[in-house]
């Protein structure tokens, strides 16, 4: 079944919507052919913020510094029902571009689901800063990545136009203001981190070639702008 998914590789909850749509088709016994797609967060950042996630957050929401510290050990502790160690003190947001478009690189030789998967490892269980080139050249070379081809993609502007194609499509004609974004088959649409027992009925109704299948996605985490939130309860 193919799957188009809109994220980002600094949204949390982009990496919990991808494992419960993993554990859902696993359990299911369906097998899935996923199409990654770019949506930056914030195309403005730096390559490196001066300060912490936490920090940064807090100043640019007007939140505590208590608030967002709460918030992300919350968001780490949904993250680790799914087997996600999200190290959120260390996490080193920054600009995503260039980790945007070696996933396309990666996608275009089969590997796109292996370099996601890698970008949100390095950055939320690592802790490597996400927008040095150093940190994106090592997790090409992780996947197996050629790092002379993997360079000639960073020094140029090769699949600039795919990363901004992907964000046109997402804004333009889906509407998407917050990631993860899921369309299943070119027709069903879902969006933040379900429950698991979400993506499972989605699945089922698809995989079963229903004509409509309509979800409710009211109150599911997604990452909004730079900012992940937990909805309220």
């Amino acid at each position: 079944m193919r799957v188009d998914i809109w994220s980002d590789v600094v949204c949390p909850f982009c990496y919990i919507g991808k494992k419960r749509l993993e554990k859902a088709a696993q359990q299911a016994g369906i097998e899935l052919e996923i199409h990654w797609h770019s949506y930056e967060l914030d195309p403005d950042a730096p390559e490196k913020h001066a300060i912490s996630n936490t920090e940064r957050l807090a100043e640019k929401y007007g939140r505590s510094l208590s608030d967002m510290q709460e918030m992300q050990q919350r968001i780490a502790e949904m993250a680790a029902e799914e087997g996600i160690e999200f190290n959120w003190q260390q996490a080193n947001s920054g600009n995503t571009f260039n980790a945007h478009r070696i996933i396309h690189l990666a996608q275009s030789k089969g590997l796109g689901h292996q370099a996601q998967e890698a970008f949100f490892y390095s950055y939320m269980t690592q802790g490597l800063p996400i927008g040095e080139r150093e940190t994106v050249e090592d997790v090409a070379a992780r996947i197996g990545l050629d790092a002379a081809e993997v360079e000639y993609v960073l020094d140029t502007d090769l699949f600039a136009d795919f990363v901004r194609h992907d964000e046109q499509i997402a804004k333009e004609q889906l509407k998407v203001n917050g990631v993860p974004f899921f369309v299943f088959d070119q027709r069903v649409a879902l969006s933040g981190a379900q429950p698991l027992e979400v993506f499972t009925e989605v699945l089922s109704k698809v995989q079963h070639d229903l004509e409509h299948a309509a979800v409710s996605t009211e109150g599911a985490a997604q990452c909004e702008t730079d900012n992940c939130e937990l909805p309220e309860i």
